[in-house]
């Protein structure tokens, strides 16, 4: 039997299944964008052809799909979401468009602000209003109520978003506007705040909100074509959809909470790169994935990923819980260009699957990092996707030299300053994520994966003076692979506002409990198994205007002291975050937090190689690293545990290669990886 992991990227849609002994088996297949999921069972066909059975066949004998989706990120960036109406609190219907009264770019004058995806002839007030308690100041007013509803009906809305003031404390008035859309409107989606994010906040609620509306048909239309697809192919399993959490959840739950899918691929990779820590361990990772349209780079630190609340995606602010990922629009497909003051930018536009780089051949003609890393001899045109496309060498010259002329000089010196640029731009992706929480990055070690990342990671390093870089063996498609080592999890959310010296220590640990069951009967609905909960609360000194998120796994809730354990929680976070603690001063907490998972069977499971002799190289060829050098090339399928490759030189697999510059030393670990050491400026330098 076999578990599957699916990833759809910018570019190639990575499918990777796991046998029962722990064999991973990976293909690629281009990315449709008109509709990913023709590229999904492409790419399943693919992989049970590398496995050398039919796709149904292949399907009959998998347990579980676990994938991972651009589709409602792709919307957001792309405005092409559904028309969406919002219901609210009558007065507040700019609340959306006055935001918090700051811009992405605050001292930027001629920035506009984003336009908001419910326009303002589609945010209707509705009389009502409950006080900050939960109390009835104003009741729902029914022809108000009405008015609006009709108002949506005749411009023909696909989503509704309904967001109340202080609807977090008793949802009564949203459902009751819920009650009468779906009445109006049997076919429009219709969303709740206090659904999708029930805590403190106006401005987070409404815009979430609103978000989950806007990508929510888009993201109901995807998941129902690919699970037709899967069943007429003979699949019969549950199909699981990763979050921005890192868990995973059922189709219906990802179609209701479709705001919770907009960083569901990147999510992969870190769930990944925490597989790949226990296995390698090390808790301190900064995982690094270069795919064909951008980088994604996240930080795992004693083991655990960073999580915030504060994402921003196409300028739309999304509240909810996400691991914390920085994304680049800097991949193997990224354009190149000069810009009237002769700089060369790489990035962000992409090439993305169509056309793709010039090299593909199917009609590109501007110049990306592909074709310039082609030109630069890091690429075997004829061993491309395991020689199933080839790269078009004469087709790649054409477009880099469109940078050569512009800069005034060689088509190959033009190539090269592209490979620069690009890495420049994805280290200083690094320190962001790193340095702006006061971590060195020099005490983290690279975890390497995405098709074009072997290419690049060692020059990252040096930047960053990293000395350990690894590589695993499946880097072309952890992010997928990663999918299958996620599990299923329900994030609950409530907002209790209060002095922490104050509070009832009976009364708090009545409400985690109350989130907890929530949380563990909503599981119940879809899973039979082991079921963890782990707690956790947004908390902030009494003068803050922000909160930070603090665990309190350590906290015994039956202790006489309890309060005070909460608080001493909140310094030592505080401390790890900022390297102060004020405990002096009174400690805040605003929303309580339980996350309930339950375990799905422990995968990935990754098989050691045989003991064997060292692989010879299976070839040479020229490559430009600073001026023309002759390498060696290795097989990376073909090493043999504990065997040492010296830079420079080239390790391929079907669907990586990984460039070992001057001084570089990797390693192949017993499960096939590549660990790297590559030495400090200060070796590179001979001092």
């Amino acid at each position: 039997m076999y578990v599957i992991g699916i990833d759809v990227g910018g570019t190639f849609t990575d499918v990777v299944a796991i046998d029962g002994e722990g064999r991973s088996t990976l293909a690629k297949a281009p990315t449709t964008p008109a509709d990913q999921s023709a590229g999904v069972i492409d790419g399943l066909t693919r992989l049970a052809a590398e496995l050398g059975i039919g796709l149904g066949e292949l399907v009959t004998e998998t347990e579980r799909i676990v994938h991972g989706t651009t589709v409602a990120t792709n919307a957001l960036l792309e405005r092409k979401g559904a028309k969406v109406g919002l219901i609210t609190t009558e007065g507040h219907r700019d609340v959306l468009e006055m935001r918090e009264g700051l811009k992405d770019e605050r001292y930027n004058l001629r920035l506009p602000p984003p336009e908001p995806l419910a326009p303002r002839d589609l945010r209707l007030g509705v009389a009502e209003r409950l006080n900050s308690d939960g109390t009835v100041r104003v009741p729902i007013d029914g022809k108000s109520l009405q008015a609006a509803v009709e108002t949506l009906r005749q411009e023909n809305v696909e989503a509704v978003a309904i967001c109340f003031l202080h609807a977090y404390r008793d949802p009564g008035h949203e459902r009751a506007a819920a009650e009468a859309v779906r009445k109006a409107l049997s076919d429009a989606y219709v969303t709740l705040s206090s659904d999708v994010l029930p805590q403190i906040k106006e401005y987070e609620r409404v815009s979430t909100t609103v978000v989950n509306a806007y990508v929510g048909p888009v993201v109901e239309g995807y998941l129902t074509r690919l699970a037709e697809r899967l069943t007429d192919a003979g699949y019969a399993g549950p199909l699981l959809i990763i979050q921005s959490h890192g868990g995973v959840t059922p189709v219906d739950e990802a179609v209701r909470l479709a705001v919770g899918t907009v960083l569901s691929g990147p999510a992969g990779g870190v769930g990944g790169g925490l597989h790949c820590a226990e296995i390698l361990g090390a808790g301190d990772l900064i995982p690094f994935d270069m795919g064909g349209t951008s980088t994604d780079i996240s930080m795992i630190a004693g083991g655990e990923p960073a999580l915030s609340a504060e994402r921003g995606v196409a300028g739309q602010r999304i509240a909810l819980p996400s691991l914390d990922i920085v994304s680049l629009g800097a991949g193997g497909g990224s354009v190149a260009h000069v810009d009237p003051g002769g700089v060369l930018h790489v990035g962000p536009e992409s090439a993305g699957a169509d056309p793709g780089p010039a090299c593909y051949g199917q009609g590109g003609a501007r110049p990306t990092v592909t074709d310039a890393n082609l030109l630069l001899g890091y690429l075997d045109p004829e061993n491309f996707l395991g020689g199933r496309q080839y790269l078009d060498r004469a087709a790649a010259a054409t477009a880099v030299s469109q940078i050569a002329e512009a800069l005034g000089v060689e088509t190959i010196q033009a190539a090269a300053g592209i490979h620069r640029v690009v890495n420049t731009r994805m280290a200083e992706g690094i320190r962001l994520v790193s340095v702006r929480r006061g971590v060195d990055p020099r005490g983290f070690a690279l975890l390497a994966f995405g098709g074009a990342a072997g290419l690049h990671v060692t020059e990252l390093a040096r930047h960053l003076e990293i000395s350990r870089v690894v590589v695993p063996n499946v880097a072309s498609v952890l992010s997928a692979w990663g999918m299958l080592a996620s599990d299923l999890r329900v994030e609950g959310v409530r907002t209790h506002v209060g002095d922490a010296a104050t509070l009832e220590a009976e009364g708090l640990s009545s409400l985690f409990q109350e989130i907890e069951n929530e949380g563990r009967a909503r599981l119940a609905e879809w899973f039979e198994g082991t079921v963890l909960a782990r707690r956790a609360a947004d908390m902030r000194y009494g003068e803050q205007v922000f909160e930070i998120d603090v665990p309190l796994d350590e906290v015994d809730w039956t202790a006489p002291d309890l309060l005070n354990q909460v608080a001493s929680c909140f310094h030592r976070r505080h401390e790890a975050l900022f390297t102060y603690a004020l405990e002096d001063q009174e400690v805040v907490l605003v929303n309580a937090r339980v996350a309930v998972t339950g375990e799905l069977p422990a995968t990935p499971r990754e098989a050691e190689l045989p003991d064997r002799p060292a692989a010879e190289p299976k070839g040479q060829r020229p490559v430009h690293i600073g001026d023309w050098q002759v390498v060696e090339v290795f097989d990376l399928a073909a090493l043999a545990p504990g065997q040492a490759i010296q830079g420079p030189a080239v390790v391929e697999s079907e669907t990586t290669t990984v460039l070992l510059r001057p001084g570089d030393r990797a390693v192949a670990t017993p499960l096939g990886w590549l660990d790297i050491e590559v030495p400090g400026l200060e070796m590179e330098n001979g001092t």
